[in-house]
Parts: C-alpha cells; structure tokens; sequence
C-alpha cells in the first residue's frame, strides 16, 4: 500500500506499522471490538536509566499487604510443564507480568520479553528481587550467581563452567563449604545504593535476612508456610533446579547459560521490576497498565501463580478480571497459573506424580469470557480454555 499523496509526513517505520495494523483490521473486523485502544510506537529505551527504576518502585507500588507465606522459593515443581505451550503458541517479546520469586525467571528466559513487572503483595518480596537483581550484577555467570546466592566459594575457573548441566551445578553447591561473606553483604548494598532506591536500614536487614535463609538451608530450602509445617509435596531448591519440562528437558533460566544470560542482561538494563501490589488492587496493575501503553507494549504472558483462587475466594475476581482487562494484549497473550490439585480434582493436564498443574489459558479469552457474564467457579476458571499441552 502507497502513501497517499496528502497523507500527513511520517517516519517510514511508523508508516508501515499503521497500515499493517489498518489491514489486520480490515481483515478480521473483530479485532477492533476488543475493547482495547490503538498503542504509539514504542518508546521504551534501549537501558532504563537507573533513577528511572527507582521511580517506576515508587510510582507503580502500593502499600505491603500480608500472605501467609515466606514464597522465598516456588512450590510448583510443575512450573516447566507449561514452555513447550508457550513455545507453540509463538508467546515471545511483549511486556511479561508475573507474581513471586525466582520462577518467573525461567518463563522471562523461555518468552524474551522487552520489559518485565513482578508483581506481588508482600515487600519482601521486592526485597527478594532486588536481591536477585545485586546478585545478576555480581555474578556473570550460573555458577557464580549460585555460589553467591547460597553463601559457596565460587569455583577457581567460572568459565570451565559454561556448558555444565543442572545436575553438576547442583553437586558443586551440596559439596561446597558455607562461606557467608561480609565482602558479598557489601557489594549487594553498594550495587543496590547506587541506584538511588532509598532503602532504609530496615529494608537491609529484611534483604539479608532472606540472604541468610539460601545461605543457612542451601539446596535444601523449601517454600513454607507461617504456622503451618511444609507440605511433602513441596520441592526443594534443588528439585527445581533439576525439574524439566513435559518432555524431559531442562530449560529453567539456570538450565544454561544462554538462558541465564536473557535474564541477567534484563537486569543489568533495568528492565525487570518488582513493584508491590495487590494483583486485584487498584493501583499497581491499572498504573502498570497504563505504562504499557504510553511506551505502545502489550502482554505476551501474565503469570498468576495460585492468586486468582484467592482473589475468586474473596469475591474480588471482578476487580482482578478488570485489571487484566486494562492491560494491553498480544493476540496471543496467555496468562500463566498453576493449579494445586487437593482444591478440588485431577485437572486433566496434571503430570503423574505433580501435587501442581501448570495452565495456560488465552488472555483475550479470558476477558471476553468475563465480559459475557463470567465464570461460575475457580475449577470453571481453570478448566475453560486452558491450552493444549500436548
């Protein structure tokens, strides 16, 4: 298609995107009824300055509220099960929303997303990840960001490492001595100062607190409850280190190193950012929502974790369905859950011996489904529309 002659001016790049959108819609006319205004160009930049970050904490969170767990790992052992949907479903770049610790890492590596939000209503948990994110910066490869992560002397030659499997990470870490390192608690707070965060001496001492539990318990360490001993089918770090996805391969973001690579280079950009909210809330994801779109990005993947049976439990599921719905949306956006099978039964996507079950379920489909009228119940939710993953 030609410009028209009395079209107004505009850089060739810009062109071409308006009129590829103007024949997508012309073709499916539907698409326009989504509900969902037409984004700008993107604009996000290339790093994110460093006060950038800080700001975007501060402007996009909301007030800490309490979940009854410490989350410092996953208890999903199922969280691969659901990449090789991913991969099928051409789920990639975009804007990456997710909930929790360090299993959001493995689908950031798996999707390459442009810029990625972790939302979650605990601030330990932005603790969490701000810790993670020192550690990214100190650590160039796997094998460092283990030993710092879990207080282990790093191995004399890192790079001798580069093409290590999972199961010869995890070796090197059970034999390795503990070493906590003063100099290691100084580099984190230097790395995570320079980026002009505010952190109160509060904040620090919550950081290494969470530090001290990798260090203290090491491959060992499970995800726990408050007031509740650990449930057997909770894994270990270790097991989700070693876990794979349904068709046996290893592919979290520790898997190798280009994977870990993706992440760490977000990281070094700026562009993963843990934000405080309430994923049903009414600042965090609408302000996020909002970012998206002046910066013209839409969701690839929305990951809930468990969060909307909670959300659903305390009749607050129109509020987070909204929220969603504010979002701007690839087509082929998902939103990523897991579904712990003693809620009610086997889900039929469950893999033999997994207590969880990883979904993934079509964003659009979600909200237009919520728009006609809703979903009766958290096992309609979870059953309606969950891809294939086979």
């Amino acid at each position: 298609m030609t410009r028209p002659a009395s079209f107004p001016a505009l850089p060739g790049a810009l062109w071409r995107r308006l009129m590829l959108v103007a024949v997508v819609l012309a073709a499916f006319p539907d698409l326009a009824c989504r509900g969902q205004a037409p984004l700008p160009p993107r604009v996000l930049p290339a790093s994110l300055p460093d006060s950038t970050f800080a700001g975007l904490i501060e402007r996009l969170s909301e007030p800490e509220g309490y979940f009854d767990t410490d989350n410092l790992i996953s208890n999903e052992a199922s969280y691969q099960h659901v990449l090789g949907v991913l991969a099928r479903q051409g789920v990639a770049g975009g804007a990456y929303l997710g909930v929790g610790p360090d299993q959001n890492f493995t689908y950031i590596a798996q999707i390459e997303p442009e810029i990625a939000f972790i939302v979650d209503i605990r601030r330990d948990n932005l603790l969490q990840h701000l810790l993670f994110k020192a550690l990214f910066t100190l650590a160039p490869s796997r094998i460092e960001f283990l030993s710092l992560l879990f207080g282990r002397p790093p191995p004399p030659d890192p790079d001798a490492w580069h093409d290590a499997a999972a199961p010869r990470l995890a070796a090197y870490l059970d034999a390795a001595s503990q070493r906590p390192d003063a100099d290691t608690d100084a580099s984190i707070r230097r790395t995570l100062d320079a980026l002009g965060l505010g952190l109160s001496d509060e904040d620090y001492e919550r950081i290494s607190r969470i530090h001290r539990a990798f260090q203290d318990d090491g491959l060992d360490l499970r995800f726990s409850s408050h007031f509740r001993e650990p449930r057997p089918y909770y894994p270990t770090f270790r097991q989700l280190l070693l876990e794979t996805d349904r068709e046996g391969v290893q592919r979290s973001y520790l898997a190798s190193e280009a994977r870990y690579r993706v992440v760490r280079d977000l990281q070094l950009l700026n562009r993963v950012i843990p934000v405080v909210g309430d994923l049903a809330g009414a600042q965090a994801v609408p302000a996020i929502a909002a970012y998206l779109r002046e910066h013209g990005l839409e969701v690839s993947a929305y990951y809930t974790s468990n969060v909307e049976f909670y959300v659903m439990r305390e009749g607050r599921f129109d509020r987070f369905a909204a929220n969603v719905d504010a979002l701007p949306r690839m087509e082929n956006g998902v939103v990523i859950r897991s579904y712990f099978n003693r809620w009610q039964s086997t889900h039929p996507h469950t893999v033999t011996g997994y207590a969880s079950t990883q979904l993934a379920q079509p964003l659009n489909r979600l909200v237009e489904h919520h728009r006609r009228g809703g979903f009766r119940s958290y096992w309609d939710l979870i059953t309606a529309y969950a891809l294939d993953p086979d």
